[in-house]
């Protein structure tokens, strides 16, 4: 099996979707970057790569056999196994993946650009691990946005944009009329004789459709007018403003 040695890694846990699990240009001064001492490395399927890559469901049982304690990170000058940590690649993108003991791909991270490019000279000639795709049906909605709608932004915009999403989710609970038409009318005040007429379903369907592409001043405005007042979202924005340095 192939093995990666002293490796870079910028966990990112919990992330079912690829365009949040940011790439070398985007790690932050204040992310928790770790060092792995050994890791095993698989050339896979496009498909199955785009499975791990995009999804936070089952991994293969013989791939999880094949990296099982394969993996080593080294604390005070002791070597550890890892259950199920190992880089993947379909010989385009490459993921490194910590399981964290479960079965899932829990934690994901890029590689730094000199050892993606080790690995591209690893895999050059490396026939295909022929693992079996699991069944799964990928779904996108208002808190998974489908990547089209995050392509082209910086890490700080798809943050950004997430929390404007989660915010016009809490105001489509509320089942609230007037304040949907409020909000629509701040994002286009040129139509407000429209949105005055328009019931709750309308005024935010609208509100959505037309907000969800691109990103701009008009939609930071809008996003942080729309989290006023909560903590929770409040620091969530917060976090996004403080300088970032990589």
């Amino acid at each position: 099996m192939l093995c990666l040695h002293d490796i870079w890694v910028n966990w990112f846990e919990g992330e079912e979707n690829g365009y949040n699990v940011c790439h070398f240009h985007e790690w932050r001064k204040d992310d928790q970057i770790e060092l792995l001492d050994q890791v095993p490395l698989l050339k896979v399927t496009p498909a199955l790569f785009h499975y791990i890559e995009n999804s936070l469901s089952d991994l293969p049982k013989l791939l999880l056999d094949d990296v099982y304690q394969k993996a080593y990170v080294r604390k005070n000058h002791e070597r550890i196994p890892l259950d199920y940590c190992f880089i993947v690649t379909d010989g385009a993108g490459i993921l490194a993946v910590d399981t964290i003991g479960y079965h899932i791909p829990i934690r994901k991270s890029r590689l730094i650009p000199r050892q993606e490019q080790l690995v591209y000279e690893m895999v050059a000639d490396a026939e295909e691990r022929d693992y079996p795709l699991p069944e799964y049906n990928k779904e996108y909605h208002i808190l998974s946005p489908a990547p089209e709608l995050m392509w082209g932004l910086t890490r700080k915009e798809r943050q950004l944009k997430q929390l404007l999403f989660m915010a016009l989710d809490q105001l489509y609970s509320t089942k609230n009329g007037a304040e949907v038409r409020y909000w629509y009318t701040e994002w286009a005040p040129e139509k407000y004789a429209d949105i005055q007429k328009m019931s709750f379903e309308e005024a935010w369907t609208r509100l959505y459709e037309e907000t969800k592409h691109g990103w701009s001043k008009r939609h930071e405005q809008l996003c942080e007018h729309l989290i006023k007042g909560q903590p929770f979202f409040e620091k969530l924005w917060e976090m996004e403003q403080e300088p970032k340095v990589n």
